[in-house]
């Protein structure tokens, strides 16, 4: 007896559909939005610019044959690498989040939007450029804002409800299905071609959590968004080739991606697609911690100042008390060894340890070189996590959407300091009056890890105007960070 298969092509999912038609006909009225994004944009630069000192990243970039120039083709900011738009996309997708200092999204699944300029910037860039060789006119760097922000709007409003971390998947899925749905608008693919793009997307085999958790936590985590956006140009240009999609690759039966990967579960939505996400996105000004240890890191501050007008020292410590979200615990409550940077910086106690001890929280403090101070181990040792259930739903609040952590500090001699609460992180939208001069301090501290002073200036008097910089054809912004 056999049984009856239909072959009847169904429509495509809701989800894709939705997806196309927002980056095609939705459009961007919000002039919070596009200032957010040119923040974004132009910290997001600056943390690859930072990345660029360290050889752990710097050892992945550059073509995949070494001497490759591509004509007209996407320059790599801070480097003289001139590639093809998907090893671009890695390049600048790497660098960006090589040291978690990058923009940060906290929902059901958290993640870093921002992820996706390496997809948006190396696709602009090449396009602009070949289209000036045909005589033609380039892009402006206001596509590739208004790109930033529908990139950062879908993988923020999936994220919103829908948790791919307690599947054991990356949440970089959503870095590789949003880059892959502006990069498809942007190479001009018409609607169905825009579908069957964002079904590739879903297609794909997942990038699985391993590296992001203890006893596998590895450098993966720093180039798996490069990966992913590089893999959304790949798959965009194959669709413009005339590659097919799959219209049910999210809800076919036992096939489909529900089944196979999200226990059977369709996706839930809070919300429209719109600009909700670009205008309350979180920023890592002050620190490169993994967000949710942001607060308890202006906590920690806070006590190495107490301590050091007090004479108390890091030996005098019995107990520090972390009264903290869900999240928090169940992502970066970690004992035992710490075995490389991206290890250490998935650690609270790690991030609470070092600015007690030395009064600051630098990339360069998850290196062995400063992990080797024994005290820093020691502190672990006496800091104890614990869920504060009010914190956890503060965290999930839409109206809120608080970081919320709270340290105490007890001494040996009986003795405790009054516990130092922090919410909202000074990256948080509430605190964006106070937030912004700092990213832009941030900005020009990376610029000048890089540049010259006169060339520093060219860009600043670029990048801080909002109305210049998006009048700017695209290629034209990417050769002011030429080296």
């Amino acid at each position: 007896m056999s049984a009856h298969i239909s072959n009847v092509r169904p429509d495509p999912d809701q989800v894709l559909v939705d997806i196309a038609d927002y980056v095609i006909n939705y459009e961007i009225k919000s002039p919070l939005a596009y200032e957010t994004a040119r923040n974004c944009l132009i910290d997001t630069l600056g943390c690859g610019l930072e990345a660029l000192e360290y050889p752990a990243c710097t050892k992945l970039l550059g073509p995949i044959v070494p001497g490759t120039i591509v004509p007209n083709g996407a320059k790599v900011p801070g480097t003289q690498f001139q590639l093809d738009p998907v090893q671009a996309a890695f390049n600048i997708g790497a660098m960006i989040r090589w040291l978690d200092f990058n923009d940060t999204w906290l929902a059901a699944e958290w993640g870093h939007p921002s992820d996706n300029l390496g997809g948006i910037l190396a696709t602009a860039d090449w396009l602009s450029r070949n289209a000036v060789a045909a005589g033609k006119q380039p892009l402006t760097m206001r596509d590739v804002l208004t790109a930033m922000i529908k990139a950062h709007e879908i993988q923020g409003c999936i994220a919103l409800e829908n948790s791919f971390n307690k599947v054991g998947l990356d949440h970089v899925v959503l870095v590789k299905v949003a880059s892959t749905a502006v990069v498809a608008q942007m190479l001009g693919l018409t609607r169905d071609e825009i579908i069957d793009a964002v079904s590739l997307a879903w297609v794909d085999g997942q990038s699985l959590r391993t590296y992001r958790h203890a006893p596998n936590t590895g450098s993966r985590k720093s180039w798996a968004a490069g990966d992913a956006t590089s893999r959304a140009v790949r798959l965009a240009l194959m669709v413009r080739a005339g590659e097919m999609g799959y219209p049910s690759v999210l809800t076919a039966k036992t096939w489909g991606f529900y089944d196979v990967l999200f226990k059977g579960q369709p996706f839930k939505f809070q919300r429209p697609y719109g600009s909700y996400v670009m205008e309350n996105v979180l920023f890592k000004i002050s620190f490169p911690a993994e967000f949710h240890a942001q607060t308890a890191v202006e906590c920690a501050m806070q006590i190495h100042r107490k301590m050091a007008e007090t004479g108390k020292r890091a030996e005098d410590i019995k107990r520090i008390t972390v009264r903290t979200h869900e999240a928090c615990v169940r992502i970066i409550d970690k004992k035992g060894p710490l075995h490389n940077p991206a290890d250490r910086d998935h650690c609270v106690q790690y991030m609470v340890a070092v600015p007690l001890l030395f009064g600051r929280l630098t990339a360069a403090d998850y290196e062995d070189d400063v992990a080797a101070d024994p005290r820093i181990d020691a502190l672990r040792e006496k800091i104890v996590c614990v869920e504060d259930p009010a914190f956890t739903r503060d965290y999930h609040d839409p109206d809120k959407r608080s970081i919320p952590n709270a340290l105490t500090v007890e001494f040996n001699d009986g003795s405790k300091f009054d516990e130092i609460v922090c919410e909202y992180p000074i990256g948080h939208r509430r605190r964006r009056d106070e937030g912004i001069p700092l990213l832009e301090a941030k900005f020009r501290t990376n610029l000048a890890r890089r540049f010259p002073a006169k060339q520093q200036k060219r860009i600043l008097d670029v990048s801080l105007d909002q109305q210049k910089l998006e009048a700017m054809p695209v290629h034209e912004y990417v050769d002011l960070y030429v080296i």
